[in-house]
């Protein structure tokens, strides 16, 4: 099933991937050549997550390779208001293209808007605003990636039925609206399965603990709970251990992130059962900048979605020991 989801999410991407063209067949920038010298300017959705740290040292690490390129990361401290500023702070300094990964969808459609249409590039990464005013999203798919883990834990985890919760991330941010309507429709595979309990925790791992805790006083029976991210995984493992229930409750992290703190570590430790690698897209969106501002690309794909893993207890070991040094 794992590779399943992998070549079933790089044929998605090349289905998706609706090229962005520019007015009359001209280059996306206004100025772009291999002679000159680019700044991107990236405003972060935070630098709390673990997960944005991880895709800020990616970005860090792999500009190296790109010696025409500078760029800027912002922290948005997980605020509308801090965004909009840092957007248009970008657009000020004259950036020659924008990246964002929007702590909310709707509240930054706006600004992100006026940028694209003031003719900056401009990629969305891991999280989209929403209509079409930007030249392209790369990042996973979110649904399927969930609808996977729904349909695992409904012939895998609990083939015979039980109860299940799901602690969504931030309701208003894309990525957790699409986790937690593609586990939905996962789990409905198996009717003997009851979702008994579904409430947001803003991807933070103390919330996690707070909530998870209510769940399991109000639904002590709960078999498997579903995160949309691994800090809301470690929490959920804190609160189910805290109620004597560790070797009870089934956890599902998103993001199989590495080192010793990761949610590879987690399910190679037995701590949870599985969790869903989310690559950074890095790569991918450093590589949409080259064509952009270095090649004059007049078109680019308009979606690049990156492929996703299961971590689960039949790879987790030997994958978390290949990426110790």
């Amino acid at each position: 099933m794992k590779a399943i989801l992998h070549s079933t999410l790089m044929v998605t991407g090349m289905a998706l991937a609706v090229s962005a063209w520019a007015e009359g067949g001209k280059p996306l920038a206004k100025d772009c050549g291999p002679n000159n010298n680019y700044v991107i300017g990236f405003s972060q959705a935070n630098f709390k997550e673990p997960y944005r740290e991880h895709v800020n040292h990616e970005l860090e690490r792999l500009v190296k390779n790109y010696p025409k390129f500078k760029i800027v990361i912002a922290d948005g401290q997980a605020s509308v208001n801090t965004q909009v500023s840092q957007v248009e702070n970008f657009m000020t300094q004259h950036v020659d293209l924008l990246m964002i990964s929007p702590y909310e969808a709707a509240p930054l459609t706006p600004s992100v808007t006026n940028v694209y249409k003031a003719g900056t590039p401009v990629i969305e990464l891991d999280r989209k605003t929403t209509g079409d005013n930007y030249t392209a999203f790369v990042g996973g798919d979110n649904r399927a990636i969930a609808k996977e883990a729904g349909e695992w834990t409904a012939k895998t985890l609990l083939p015979d039925g039980g109860e299940v919760a799901i602690l969504e991330g931030l309701p208003s941010s894309s990525p957790a609206i699409e986790r937690l309507e593609g586990y939905k429709a996962g789990i409905a595979s198996n009717p003997k399965i009851k979702l008994v309990a579904v409430q947001p925790v803003d991807w933070m791992e103390d919330k996690a603990v707070t909530v998870f805790s209510a769940m399991l006083q109000a639904h002590p029976d709960i078999k498997v709970v579903y995160t949309s991210n691994d800090l809301a995984a470690a929490g959920a493992y804190i609160a189910a251990k805290q109620a004597g229930k560790a070797d009870q409750v089934k956890i599902i992290g998103t993001d199989g992130l590495p080192g010793p703190s990761g949610g590879i570590r987690a399910v190679a430790d037995g701590q949870w059962a599985a969790t869903y690698t989310y690559p950074t897209g890095a790569a991918e969106a450093l590589e949409l900048a080259k064509k952009i501002l270095i090649d004059c690309a007049t078109e680019v794909p308009r979606s690049v979605l990156v492929p996703t893993q299961r971590i689960d207890q039949q790879n987790a070991k030997s994958l978390y020991g290949k990426e110790q040094f």
